[in-house]
């Protein structure tokens, strides 16, 4: 191999003229950006969402209601998930975000609400963060504690 012998990869280069580099290559004058305007301009790179002085679609649409920055989200679980846990074994006497987080019912950041629906046939201490009141009756119906944390 040799300095005069050395060549691009084949494929690698498309282009058979080079733009803007005066008359004499073809390309020059305008250098293919047309006449005036803001593209012909260096340096022009037009705004995200801009569609040629038409009223963007970010701002054609309407925009309404209300977006509460200080509400709380909880995941639900109910306790017929509960009681399948038990079922299967999966945990027995004590329930703590903790164990629903290893069994992949709720992530580790996620706020903790245990729902009413479904029956719950054993004792069982739930500790997390919110109950709904039908929740919270069947959980001690059955002999059970729920523990606010």
């Amino acid at each position: 191999m040799n300095l005069h012998t050395l060549k691009p990869a084949s494929g690698a280069t498309h282009n058979s003229k080079r733009v803007g580099r005066g008359q004499g290559s073809g390309k020059g004058g305008t250098s293919t950006r047309g006449h005036k305007g803001a593209k012909s301009r260096s340096g022009y790179s037009k705004k995200i969402g801009f569609e040629g002085g038409q009223m963007p679609l970010q701002r054609r649409v309407p925009k309404f209601g209300f977006t509460n920055i200080n509400r709380v989200e909880y995941r639900g679980v109910n306790l017929d998930t509960i009681q399948a846990l038990i079922d299967s074994k999966k945990i027995s006497d004590t329930l703590d975000k903790d164990a629903l987080v290893k069994n992949g019912l709720v992530s580790k950041n996620d706020k903790v609400k245990i729902l009413g629906r479904g029956e719950l046939k054993s004792a069982v201490i739930i500790s997390v963060d919110k109950y709904t009141k039908s929740a919270k009756e069947a959980i001690e119906k059955a002999g059970g504690k729920a523990i606010e944390l």
